[in-house]
């Protein structure tokens, strides 16, 4: 029997400690990481990744380390700037990933590291 492909969303949140190069990238690298793994997702069946940043956060790309890091050659990515929401969570990278997966939405699982955790305390990432 063929499983049926779905087009999916699969978010993730990281905060930083400061505003380097060096920390873009090990939080981008930690977070597609535990994205990839949690969810068993292979490169070329991801659709598109977009990345934000908040308006705190410019040292560089994250995009540029999915890249050179994680095997994205052929993902399309976009980076943008987050609302600056007063009161909202500083010092954060947030990814969307556009998947085509079997699993159901209630199977995917969106990852939330340090405090980012914040966000959805709602979600509990092993």
């Amino acid at each position: 029997m063929l499983s049926t492909i779905f087009s999916r969303g699969i978010r993730g949140a990281i905060t930083l400690k400061e505003n380097t190069k060096e920390e873009i990238k090990s939080a981008t690298i930690e977070l597609l990481s535990e994205m990839l793994k949690q969810n068993e997702i292979n490169t070329e069946d991801i659709s598109f990744a977009i990345f934000t940043l908040t308006d705190d956060l410019n040292a560089d790309f994250p995009a540029k380390y999915a890249r050179e890091f994680l095997n994205f050659d052929f993902v399309p990515m976009m980076c943008y700037h987050e609302l600056d929401v007063p009161n909202s969570l500083k010092m954060c990278l947030r990814i969307l990933l556009n998947v085509n997966t079997s699993k159901k939405q209630n199977e995917i699982k969106h990852i939330y590291l340090k405090d980012a955790k914040k966000l959805r305390q709602d979600i509990k990432n092993d």
